[in-house]
């Protein structure tokens, strides 16, 4: 089932598009060339400029507009677009194939977690780099741009909590204003030395490739940074749909970008000592300050669908069990995709702040940048190989000749990209190592504890059926017992029997499974069994994107023989206390780990949104 959107207007999509989808990519002008052109490595002579030029032109045609605009956005799960949403799309091709299917898995988990070095380094670098006009203003003001850097972020983060839904309304219109502003300025310039235009020939960026191989090595490890951002293309295709984002990438983002770019270059070609920061030379005088203030608000909005996208993505690797329960907070009661994370909000903040003061400059987080934009890019590759092979069925020789190309390019500007791992590349790939142990020690020990708990389990309905051998007091009303694993009888029933000695005159053994589609509709949420006695056994689907409500699915039970009523409805639930042993599973300090994410993990009542006033916690230990 794909989640509907409203029934919105196509050239409304395609303002919110411009607004939510481009703000990464349409921020790309303040940093890139100038990035390409630091520290002298790259020459500006007129060969140079233009070559690099051409290279950036060919870059956006290539992997945004052929790769992502054309190939990626066809790779839809159910309408939805994104990392995970393509790693389900894979692993469920190659379902007949478990070895891959895990190799796959890994890969794509990796690379979410590089995900969060990217939504580290995006605000960091991004607002930096807007608020370093002031530089170019009032060179005087340069003790001032990385505390007013972290004002701007710690403003941002504050209001996450408040959602994005009153600020969103915003985002389309500005960004449109910005798009129009670098095209201005673009066209300005190139006015002045069209010659500039030539770099539109790919003769200009063979040549250079050929010509001066390790001047357009190090070049390509800077010009990434114009196509950091293409992945919203396809993460965003559920908020808008594919019609839309292309709409808006033809008609506007693509032509404003290359037009500014090509200015910056005309700019360079006369006056090449404003190396420093070209976007902001390009400006005269008297806008300069309106510029900047625009510049940050078009970083915020950047910044700001990157958190998103990462309090999105924890929520659906949380559905898929990647990540343990955190409180996840709805912001808007219109759109369910809006969620606010506290944790992930905070967790943020503060590697964004650790960022900002250590590189201390848009030019030493480039750096870091592009490693991160680049695996990503080549994983989306790699999994679309997958995706259209084993899923589509499309010939190996076509599935080669559509991704191989693509693979290559991505490959090339990744190894242009590792040379700068000891340059601020080791930062977000410490993040991404680091949420990757995270999410696979919580994976693994989640199916330890599954492992453990069938090892000491009662077959469910040979238990019941011993039960009932000598009945115990039936007492009004209805149990929910929630079970990790279908078909064995839960711990709280056991206590509960133990320790209560009654049973409930209407049982329901409840277990939630979570799929690797987005969306699962009512008509497949719930699937029954009775088991006798008034008992039952019964199954709830749920998608990664869909929100668990388990009295909202079990309402769906009414009129098919179970007794439901909210008031004497009780809920319960297994509290396990896990502790970690020496033993051949896993080494002693990630088992400490993950008791420690289990013992801190957000309660199942809130994620299953069960109401708080009816659940009785049993609890039991565990060893791992």
């Amino acid at each position: 089932m794909t989640q509907p959107r409203p029934n919105s207007s196509l050239a409304a999509l395609t303002l919110g598009a411009i607004g939510v989808v481009y703000g990464d990519i349409g921020t790309s002008p303040l940093y890139a060339l100038k990035e390409v052109f630091a520290h002298g490595r790259v020459p500006l002579s007129e060969e140079s400029i233009l070559g690099v030029l051409s290279l950036a032109f060919w870059a956006l045609t290539v992997i945004v507009s052929l790769k992502y605009v054309v190939l990626i956005l066809r790779a839809d799960n159910n309408g939805e677009g994104g990392l995970i949403a393509m790693l389900a799309l894979a692993s469920t091709a190659v379902a007949d194939r478990p070895v891959l299917r895990n190799r796959l898995l890994l890969v794509g988990i990796f690379g979410t977690a590089i995900f969060f070095g990217d939504g580290v380094i995006t605000p960091a670098i991004s607002v930096l780099s807007a608020v370093e006009g002031l530089e170019v203003a009032a060179p005087g003001l340069h003790r001032y741009v990385v505390p007013v850097t972290l004002l701007v972020l710690a403003a941002l983060f504050l209001v996450q909590r408040h959602g994005t839904a009153h600020v969103g309304r915003f985002f389309g219109p500005v960004m449109v204003l910005w798009f129009l502003v670098l095209a201005l300025l673009g066209v300005q310039h190139i006015a002045e030395n069209p010659d500039v235009l030539r770099a539109l020939s790919p003769g200009h960026a063979i040549g250079f490739l050929v010509n001066h191989p390790g001047t357009s090595f190090i070049a390509l490890g800077a010009l990434v940074l114009c196509v950091t951002g293409a992945e919203a293309l396809y993460a965003d295709m559920g908020h808008f749909g594919k019609r839309p984002i292309r709409v808006a990438w033809f008609s506007l983002a693509m032509p404003a970008l290359v037009l500014n770019y090509f200015g910056q270059g005309a700019l360079l070609l006369q006056h090449p000592e404003n190396v420093n920061n070209p976007f902001y030379e390009m400006a005269p005088q008297w806008a300069l300050y309106p510029l900047i203030a625009l510049a940050t608000c078009a970083t915020v909005i950047a910044s700001q669908a990157l958190i998103t996208a990462a309090f999105s993505i924890t929520k659906q690797a949380i559905q898929l069990g990647y990540l343990p329960r955190m409180q996840i907070q709805h912001t808007s009661v219109k759109e369910a995709g809006q969620v606010y994370v506290p944790v992930v909000n905070w967790g943020l903040f503060v590697c964004i702040v650790f960022a900002v003061v250590l590189f201390g400059s848009s030019s030493r987080l480039a750096g870091a940048y592009g490693i991160a934009v680049t695996v990503d890019m080549l994983i989306t590759t790699t999994m679309t190989f997958f995706v259209i092979r084993y899923g589509w069925k499309l010939p190996w020789l076509v599935c080669v000749a559509a991704t191989g190309f693509f693979f290559v390019v991505d490959a090339v500007f990744f190894a242009a990209n590792i040379v700068k791992i000891f340059d601020g590349g080791w930062f977000p790939l410490m993040i991404g190592g680091v949420m990757f142990t995270l999410m696979m020690t919580w994976k693994q020990g989640r199916q330890l504890m599954r492992e453990r708990l069938r090892d000491d389990a009662i077959e469910l309905e040979s238990f019941l059926e011993a039960v009932f051998l000598s009945p115990p007091l039936r007492v009004a009303g209805t149990a929910v017992f929630m079970v990790s694993e279908q078909g064995l009888a839960p711990n709280a029933l056991l206590h509960n029997l133990k320790h209560n000695k009654v049973l409930h005159e209407t049982n329901v053994f409840v277990h939630v499974k979570h799929h690797e589609v987005p969306w699962i509709g009512f008509d497949r949420r719930v699937e029954m069994k009775p088991l006798g006695h008034d008992c039952w056994q019964v199954t709830l689907h749920f998608g990664f994107k869909n929100d668990p409500d388990v009295p909202e699915a079990l309402n769906l039970l009414r009129g098919r023989g179970v007794r439901l009523d909210e008031m004497e409805t009780s809920y319960f639930l297994s509290r396990d206390i896990v502790i970690p042993t020496l033993g051949q599973d896993m080494v002693m300090w990630r088992e400490k780990m993950f008791a420690s994410m289990h013992h801190n993990a957000s309660g199942a009542a809130d994620f299953l949104s069960l109401p708080t006033n009816r659940v009785v916690e049993l609890g039991s230990k565990i060893e791992i």
